[in-house]
């Protein structure tokens, strides 16, 4: 049963990414506030959903949610400023651009630079505790998978449909056979552990 609230006293917002440990795409993040009320039984962590119920609850969650925001920070903004700091500004992104302003926010994970002069919890695993984390893990997962799907019309060697540009074997074997695209990153470790770029 996930937690409704951190904090009792707070308008609260939660906080999630998706496609953090991604080779190619942007990496995505959300932000969600969820009315005192808000209560959907099969709300979980995105990971442990089926595509079918993601897609359902993200549907629910966009009727219910008081606010909400999804912001894509780019491949070449990641390979700019590194992963890390893409995925902060994806998410001061997320919470800044809010139709209503949060007094408090839920990030999911243990550490978080903050920009917003809001206050801020971080939670590890937090998607798996709390409904307003789990809520935008579920959007930012289903309008990243949904961008990836777009792009893999425009370069269906790699696959994207299926791994969503997650290092997959079968996404590492297309970018040895056909070299990268421009939505490929090139500044991960992966480059010099893969030798794919």
């Amino acid at each position: 049963m996930l937690k409704q609230f951190y904090s009792i006293n707070h308008n609260e917002a939660g906080c999630d990414e998706a496609g953090r440990g991604c080779l190619a795409g942007p990496v995505t993040a959300a932000a969600v506030i969820l009315p005192e009320d808000f209560d959907e039984p099969m709300l979980d962590d995105s990971k442990k959903l089926s595509q079918k119920h993601r897609e359902r609850l993200r549907t629910i969650i966009e009727k219910s949610a008081i606010s909400f925001s999804v912001v894509f920070v780019e491949n070449e903004t990641i390979d700019e400023i590194n992963i890390l700091n893409a995925t902060y500004k994806a998410m001061n992104e997320a919470i800044r651009t809010l139709s209503v302003n949060p007094s408090f926010v839920l990030i999911d994970g243990n550490r978080f630079i903050n920009e917003t002069h809001i206050s801020h919890q971080c939670i590890v695993q937090g998607d798996a505790l709390y409904k307003s984390i789990a809520a935008a893990s579920i959007l930012a997962k289903t309008y990243r998978d949904e961008y990836m799907i777009e792009l893999h019309h425009k370069y269906p060697q790699y696959n994207w449909k299926k791994n969503k540009g997650y290092p997959t074997n079968e996404h590492i074997a297309a970018i040895l056979a056909h070299g990268k695209c421009p939505y490929h990153r090139i500044s991960f470790k992966t480059k010099q552990q893969l030798k794919l770029f």
